[in-house]
């Protein structure tokens, strides 16, 4: 039988040592790494196997450093996410999902856990197409304020043309562009164009940004 592999990434020892030896007591689940911070679970990410990350909201280098690793491991690694948590309020679920999340449970629910990492890893269609809606819903949310002149431009600089570039290819004169720039980055409320690409596909999650910025 092949296994479900899973990756831990708690800062509580004694929780990684008990989920271990619950998780593996199950036929088709593997625990295959852990992770303390979110520095060693995204080097992780780059590095290792794995079908189901198990990752627990609140790590101790930041409050909820849990979301924005959820961010970042998406972007570099295909395994579904199960965030989680001892809290239970609504916004804090919201911003789960928002990073992609694929379920979120309270570790006071832990028994319910070999089931969700099955249903995560074997029929994940159902969600991923509503986490999809949700992630271009937050999208939108983001850039609803520029208008589409402005719109075009940030979508160019998402994807990667530079200023004189993206003179050419729009055909506008430079301080036009450069005027379209800076409203576009008032309205996003970042400094540079860098921040701007990176807030949005955050969806506008902020969350450990600042203190984990490689």
């Amino acid at each position: 039988m092949s296994h479900i592999r899973v990756l831990l990434v708690e800062d509580d020892p004694d929780w990684v040592k008990a989920m271990t030896l619950f998780l593996n007591k199950e036929a088709d689940l593997l625990v295959v790494g852990a992770a303390s911070t979110a520095e060693e679970a995204l080097s992780l990410a780059r590095t290792l196997s794995f079908d189901v990350a198990l990752l627990d909201i609140q790590l101790a280098d930041h409050q909820q450093n849990g979301i924005y690793t959820a961010v970042e491991m998406h972007r570099i690694h295909s395994a579904k996410i199960i965030m989680l948590t001892s809290m239970s309020e609504e916004d804090i679920m919201t911003q789960a999902f928002t990073a992609g999340a694929i379920n979120y449970i309270e570790k006071t629910n832990f028994r319910q856990l070999p089931e969700a990492i099955r249903s995560a890893y074997h029929h994940p269609a159902p969600m991923e197409a509503l986490l999809k809606e949700f992630a271009r819903l937050k999208r939108e949310e983001q850039l609803k304020d520029l208008t589409s002149a402005e719109r075009e431009v940030f979508e160019l600089i998402e994807q990667g043309y530079t200023q004189t570039q993206i003179e050419q290819k729009l055909y506008k004169a430079e301080s036009t562009l450069k005027n379209q720039v800076n409203k576009l980055l008032k309205k996003l409320g970042v400094r540079s164009r860098k921040e701007a690409v990176e807030k949005v596909r955050r969806k506008g999650l902020t969350v450990g940004v600042e203190e984990n910025k490689e």
